[in-house]
């Protein structure tokens, strides 16, 4: 029975061997090549392979292109074949591989027979986990990168509205009270008119102010931004824009407000540059664990796989850079002469 369970044992082991996607080397002590595996086989250049295999103990070297040590990324500097004492459980290497050029690989060397010094030398290719690692920095970053330029946008919306708004306000309470003093007739129409330009100036500042971050998005929701900003564009642009918030006025995570705030902002923004329309339609609401997120017009539209869109295309990429953040999913549909439809699903967690 034991017999019939070690011939199991070695039957699957040799397969693993034959058919592991692992490199696997097996070397004796003087690092000559005793065996390797297929996927060992490969990676190597045909003239490395042939020295390999004529027994050469150097060939090795040919192929590899250093180990990562403490103080270097690539290195050759104490080799790990050079000690055949010693086992390393875990390194990096990079080597030179056959079609694919350099490539890391996660390592490990051991001795399996003490008396002969026989080591087995195993290679694990890291391309996809330093892929997805990459992935993953730059969308930390990205986020990171937001987030200090949303926090950034509060400090100089606050800054306006608290500081230049105020002072500005009381100086047009100082040229109000000068109207009413005994001036004369062309120093007081001089007034007024320094009156009107501050009074616009001001207007501007408040405008600056909340398209830099509306105090309305941190304190009430997105309802509340929603409606004080599509009222900004009714009285400044004439377009009507109906918002249709179909759910109860809850609040959510300070990020997922602030994507979908603002790519309904840009959104809106290209409907009332390029699709030519006289309302807008806004649609808000839950459903299957999801905010939903419309914006529909039905202006002239425009061909989506354009390469080369009306304006700089930034604002479109920016839509889709804020999607991603929060794992959410844009989809832009449109037709020449049938309008656009922007929808934004974002999951709830």
């Amino acid at each position: 029975m034991k017999r019939n369970g070690e011939s199991s044992v070695m039957n699957l082991l040799t397969k693993l061997y034959a058919n592991s996607d692992e490199i696997i080397f097996f070397f004796d002590r003087d690092g000559k090549v005793l065996s390797m595996n297929r996927a060992a086989e490969e990676i190597l250049a045909d003239d490395v392979y042939e020295q390999m295999m004529a027994g050469s103990t150097k060939a090795i070297c040919r192929t590899c292109k250093g180990y990562t040590s403490t103080d270097e990324l690539q290195t050759c500097l104490s080799c790990y074949m050079s000690n055949p004492e010693e086992d390393i459980s875990s390194f990096q290497v990079y080597f030179d591989t056959k079609g694919k050029g350099v490539i890391p690989y996660s390592a490990s060397i051991q001795t399996i027979d003490p008396e002969t010094g026989i080591r087995v030398f195993m290679l694990r290719d890291l391309t996809r986990q330093y892929k997805t690692q990459e992935e993953l920095n730059q969308k930390l970053m990205m986020k990171q990168i937001i987030k200090a330029q949303e926090n950034e946008r509060k400090r100089i919306s606050r800054e306006l509205h608290d500081s230049v708004a105020q002072e500005m306000l009381s100086s047009l309470v100082d040229l109000r009270v000068l109207k009413y003093m005994n001036v004369e007739a062309d120093v007081l129409k001089k007034l007024q008119q320094a009156e009107g330009s501050l009074m616009r100036l001001l207007d501007d500042i408040r405008h600056m102010s909340v398209e830099l971050r509306p105090a309305t998005l941190d304190d009430l929701g997105l309802m509340a931004a929603f409606r004080t900003h599509f009222k900004w564009i009714e009285k400044n642009y004439g377009v009507v824009v109906h918002f249709n918030p179909e759910l109860e006025a809850k609040r959510y995570n300070g990020e997922v407000e602030t994507v979908v705030y603002r790519v309904c902002q840009e959104a809106v923004l290209n409907a009332l540059k390029y699709a030519g329309v006289d309302e807008i339609v806004v649609r808000l609401y839950e459903a299957d664990h999801m905010l939903h997120l419309l914006v529909i017009d039905e202006g002239v539209g425009f061909e989506i796989d354009n390469n080369a869109p009306k304006g700089t295309g930034l604002g479109l990429y920016g839509m889709k850079e804020r999607a991603d953040l929060v794992e959410a999913n844009l989809q832009i549909r449109s037709e020449i002469g049938k309008g656009t439809i922007v929808q934004l699903d974002v999951p709830l967690r």
